[in-house]
């Protein structure tokens, strides 16, 4: 594992983010550098890996404590075999895959739970050292690079669907084959990896590069809105640029994150969908929000989790407001997404603590938009990068 100094980083992001927040009081923000022709701000010259919301640190720590029989470890562990218990390793793999907004499809499920399952698969290997699992995760990364080739649209309830929806879809299910694939290239167990092969790594950038180039790179042209589809996009570019060791990947998505964070989450801490929408698709800006934070903590920075006298944070406290029936949308007994266990893990407060005891431990959310497991990856693991 190689490993970059932080402080140079930190300094200059300080100095970036009072010029970037200032700027953002605009109402619209600037489209992001999609093209990723610029000159990167980043002071990253070689990415930690596996370094998507989880590092060869903490799965080291977190693999060892509950092989060590670790209560609390093992109970987050449980919802990883729980998940791959209730679906088998999938024999095919969809070349087409069909986007119906807020209805789903055959391929879409399929796509979501296999992202998933292959990020399983991963942590299970890195728990366990079994082979076997290495194996299942790459028979899934395998099936989706030799096999997948656009996404497209399919009439749902309503009619059909905009195509656009294809761009958001590519962009929850990208970071988490990212995070599962970093995990079987990278890690190892015992000095040992999971043997992928050259030829299906390459296979699978162009898989990404399909996934990055012709739907994540649309999405902030897709809408005039700021909302949780801009949020995963950024989230989408920053696991993506540490795949490909692009500073200009990472930071399309780190930096058009950086600024349009006011508008995700209002200075008071409510959440701009929380206020305007619902109980689930906030979650989804917090999530994602929280998981790019998370990813640019392991590459040696904790501006994103810092930003707006700590946002991310006072959006999970009004979400938590919300979830004791204390706020005007009323969100009690709602499902809470993963991304909590995560954020306590880096703030560790009381209130926090709070809105994650409400459903510990975490596995992954019904819609399985974002990965999870969180309970066994993130958990009490403080600041191990």
């Amino acid at each position: 594992m190689t490993h970059f100094t932080a402080l140079p980083r930190l300094a200059r992001l300080g100095l970036a983010a009072i010029a970037l927040l200032s700027s953002c009081q605009k109402k619209t923000a600037a489209a992001p550098d999609t093209n990723e022709t610029k000159t990167a701000d980043s002071t990253i010259t070689t990415f930690r890996h596996p370094g998507v919301v989880v590092s060869a640190a903490s799965l080291d720590l977190v693999a060892s404590q509950a092989n060590a029989g670790d209560a609390t470890r093992t109970a987050g562990y449980n919802k990883v075999v729980d998940y791959m218990n209730q679906y088998p390793v999938p024999t095919s793999f969809p070349a087409v895959v069909y986007a119906v907004a807020g209805a789903g499809s055959p391929t879409e499920d399929q796509i979501r739970r296999d992202c998933i399952l292959a990020y399983a698969c991963a942590l299970r290997w890195a728990k366990t050292g079994n082979a076997t699992y290495a194996g299942q995760a790459k028979q899934i990364l395998n099936g989706y690079a030799y096999n997948f080739q656009r996404y497209s649209t399919a009439d749902g309830p309503n009619g059909p669907t905009e195509f656009r929806q294809t761009y958001l879809e590519a962009s929850w299910v990208a970071p988490t084959f990212v995070a599962a694939a970093e995990i079987i290239r990278y890690y190892q167990v015992n000095g040992a990896g999971a043997g992928w092969s050259s030829t299906d790594v390459a296979k699978f950038s162009d898989f990404l590069n399909n996934l990055k180039n012709n739907y994540v790179n649309n999405v902030p042209g897709a809408i005039s809105d700021i909302n949780n589809w801009q949020a995963s996009y950024c989230y989408a570019k920053m696991a993506l640029g540490v795949w490909f060791n692009s500073t200009a990947v990472y930071d399309s998505g780190y930096d058009y994150l950086l600024q349009i964070m006011p508008q995700l989450v209002y200075s008071d801490g409510a959440i701009k969908e929380l206020r305007d929408r619902d109980c689930v698709h906030p979650q989804y800006t917090l999530t994602a929000m929280t998981y790019a934070a998370e990813t640019a903590r392991i590459q040696g920075n904790t501006a994103l989790y810092e930003a707006n006298t700590q946002l991310i944070k006072n959006g999970w406290n009004k979400f938590e407001d919300a979830e004791a029936g204390s706020y005007t949308r009323n969100c009690s007994g709602s499902q809470i997404f993963p991304g909590i266990e995560t954020a306590y893990n880096y703030y560790g407060t009381a209130k926090l603590a709070s809105l994650r005891d409400r459903q510990d431990p975490y596995g992954v959310s019904g819609d399985k938009t974002f990965l999870g497991f969180t309970s066994f990856t993130h958990r009490s693991i403080g600041t191990v990068r």
